[in-house]
C-alpha cells in the first residue's frame, strides 16, 4: 500500500478546503514558475514540447495549462505516471472532462520503474511536493513514532534512483523540474504538521527528523540545496538551479539541466 491508495485521503489532499494557505499559495507559485520554464524551453527548442509528469495525481498541472491556449499549444504530448490507481482514475477523468485525451496520457507506473519508458522528453516535471514523497521501502509507519532512532537521510537511494532514471530520459538540453520542494527548517516542519493535521492525520515524526510522516502513511521530506546536490551525483552541480517560491523559506523550485 502507498500513501495515495486511500481514496478518502487522496480526495482530501486535492481538496482546497483541506489545504492550508501556505500550500494553496505554493501551488500557484510553482505553477507560475513552471509556465516560465515551459515558455523558455519551448522558445529554445522552436517546436512543441514532450512533457512527462512524475506523480501526476489529479492532473492539476495539465488542467491549468490546458486552460491557457497559449501554453497548451507549446506542448505536443503530456504524459503522466502514478503508482496509485486512485490518482490514475482522477487524471483520466480530468482528461475526459476537458477533452484533452489527444495530448494527455497517463500510465500506472511506480516512479522507480521510469526506465521502462522507451521515450525521450524535453521536460520531466515532478510537482506539488511529490519529490519529497519517495521514502525508503523499509520505513515502518507503525513503529517509527516509538523508536528512539531517527532515520538518516544523508542518502536517499530511492530518490537518487528515480531521478537518475528520469535524467536518462531527457533529450539533450532537456530539464527536470522539481516543482515545489519543502525547505528544511523548523518553521516549515511546523507548517507541514499543521497541514496534515488539518486533513485529520496523526503525526509520527518530531523536530529531530528532516521529514514529516503520519500514521496514515503520508511522508514528505524537506530539503537543503546541499542535500539535493548530494542526491544527484550524476548532475554537474552548476546545472542545478534553485528558485525560492516565497520570501519565508517554505518551498523552492529546482531545475536540473541536461547539457
Amino acid at each position: 500500500m502507498n500513501m495515495y491508495d486511500n481514496e478518502n485521503t487522496v480526495q482530501k489532499s486535492f481538496d482546497d478546503q483541506y489545504l492550508s494557505e501556505d500550500l494553496l499559495q505554493a501551488q500557484w507559485a510553482e505553477f507560475t514558475e513552471l509556465k516560465k520554464v515551459i515558455s523558455e524551453v519551448y522558445l529554445k527548442k522552436g517546436s512543441p514540447l514532450t512533457i512527462l509528469d512524475i506523480g501526476i495525481g489529479s492532473a492539476r498541472i495539465a488542467r491549468h495549462l490546458s486552460a491557457i491556449p497559449e501554453m497548451w499549444q507549446m506542448i505536443e504530448i503530456y504524459e503522466g505516471t502514478d503508482n496509485a490507481e486512485a490518482c490514475i482514475k482522477l487524471s483520466q477523468a480530468t482528461a475526459e472532462e476537458l477533452h484533452i485525451e489527444d495530448k494527455l496520457k497517463v500510465h500506472l507506473l511506480d516512479a522507480v520503474n521510469l526506465d521502462q519508458l522507451q521515450k525521450k522528453y524535453d521536460l520531466i516535471i515532478c510537482t506539488w511536493f511529490t519529490p519529497g514523497n519517495f521514502y525508503p521501502d523499509n520505513f515502518s509507519f507503525d513503529e517509527y513514532n516509538d523508536s528512539n532512532e531517527r532515520l538518516d537521510l544523508s542518502e536517499n537511494e530511492k530518490f537518487t534512483t528515480i531521478f537518475s532514471n528520469a535524467y536518462s530520459l531527457l533529450q539533450p538540453n532537456g530539464e527536470i523540474i522539481l516543482g515545489a520542494c519543502y525547505i528544511d527548517n523548523d518553521n516549515t516542519r511546523k507548517k507541514q504538521e499543521q497541514s496534515y493535521q488539518k486533513m485529520g492525520m496523526t503525526i509520527i515524526t518530531n523536530d529531530k527528523d528532516s521529514f514529516t510522516a503520519t500514521k496514515e502513511q503520508f511522508w514528505s521530506q524537506r530539503f537543503t540545496q546541499e542535500k539535493i546536490r548530494a542526491y544527484m551525483p550524476f548532475v554537474n552541480p552548476k546545472n542545478i538551479l534553485f528558485t525560492p517560491l516565497d520570501p519565508y523559506d517554505y518551498a523552492m523550485q529546482i531545475r536540473i539541466k541536461k547539457s
